[in-house]
């Protein structure tokens, strides 16, 4: 009688590596996030101030650069937004003191309800914005085009029609106007955050740090942004009208809507930093906002978006702005000459693209 073996199992073979989602693949990803160069930078900022002043690290110090920065981050954000989807808006400084004036003189000069006059100026903001969107689309001008136009118009008439209706440049002392104080607590109110139980902190008058209502602001713009960029069909319709617009077209992207949109996205973020500058300092200028276009440009590209569209984030551009914030008052902490805040500006501006592009190549090959 003989038996027969059965045949031994073939040995598990184990399942092949997929190289996409290697360690190599996930470097990748993480160095392709835009706002990466932007955050190890701000990390060694804040240290280098922080180690070689007095006031940086101070609590009531650091209220002041992050007000600042806070400000800015809002501006940021939303012309980061619009460089995303491939298009510049030079008027959003000069749009800035336009809000600010309109409600202003409102309130101070006609003592119309503030909520009113906020109301208006936002109205005039957004319809700002959709004449330069529908320009932009209409004509096949460049948007640098336009908007520069539209930002000479602006200044001509911050200076011009407030000058015909209250004789002079500025609007000042308004704390009085009817409303006042309910837009201080939304616009211009802060908080009292006491620390000073900090070890670096020897005197108890600098270890309370204010925070500012722009603060609360910034965060839940790039908070509400970075949804909408990252969680929304808008999202991908930004990305997409920036990147290649002909193909987003083709495809059944309302173009024409999303950079209407944009447009008057970044209309909005004006109009709310005029209201955020004009309750904080009682003050609206002629000549407020104008010039501060290019800064917020040159926080969105450190913070890591591309001048030709189609790539960057929200958080890049708010970490850009804090990097800005930081350094400008850095720069005065330090007692430099600030002279050299321009020269600074445009070094930092070319560095942040030279890394970028270097930081996206690297990218591309370890991927």
């Amino acid at each position: 009688m003989s038996t027969t073996e059965a045949p031994a199992p073939a040995p598990a073979q184990k399942p092949e590596r997929d190289e996409r989602v290697g360690d190599h693949a996930r470097l990748a990803a993480v160095l392709l996030r835009p706002e990466v160069g932007a955050l190890a930078a701000a990390i060694v900022i804040f240290c280098y101030f922080a180690f070689t002043t007095t006031a940086f690290a101070l609590p009531q110090g650091a209220s002041t650069w992050i007000f600042y920065s806070s400000s800015f981050a809002i501006m940021a954000v939303v012309v980061a937004m619009l460089m995303i989807g491939g298009e510049f808006d030079l008027s959003a400084g000069a749009m800035v003191g336009t809000t600010g004036l309109i409600t202003g003189i409102m309130m101070s000069h006609w003592h119309v309800n503030v909520w009113v006059s906020v109301l208006t100026s936002l109205v005039v903001a957004l319809a700002i914005g959709f004449v330069n969107g529908v320009l932009v689309m209409k004509t096949g001008l460049p948007s640098f085009i336009v908007t520069l136009g539209t930002f000479f118009v602006l200044r001509g008439l911050n200076l011009a029609v407030v000058k015909r209706i209250i004789d002079q440049v500025s609007v000042v002392d308004f704390a009085s106007a009817k409303g006042y104080a309910a837009g201080n607590k939304l616009f211009g109110g802060y908080i009292e955050v006491h620390l000073g139980w900090l070890p670096w902190v020897h005197v108890a008058s600098t270890g309370v740090m204010r925070i500012y209502a722009a603060t609360w602001w910034a965060l839940a713009v790039m908070i509400l942004a970075t949804w909408i960029l990252q969680r929304t069909r808008a999202g991908n319709w930004i990305f997409a009208v920036g990147g290649a617009q002909t193909s987003a077209r083709q495809v059944g992207v309302p173009v024409f809507r999303t950079k209407v949109g944009l447009f008057m996205t970044t209309a909005f973020g004006s109009w709310l930093v005029g209201m955020l500058t004009l309750f904080k300092t009682t003050t609206a200028q002629s000549t407020t906002g104008v010039g501060q276009e290019f800064f917020y440009i040159i926080c969105a590209v450190v913070g890591g978006c591309l001048l030709t569209g189609g790539y960057g984030s929200a958080i890049g551009a708010a970490l850009g702005a804090l990097i800005y914030g930081m350094v400008y008052q850095g720069i005065v902490y330090h007692n430099w000459d600030s002279d050299w805040q321009y020269t600074f500006l445009g070094v930092m501006l070319l560095g942040a693209v030279l890394v970028n592009n270097w930081v996206k190549a690297r990218a591309e090959q370890v991927r």
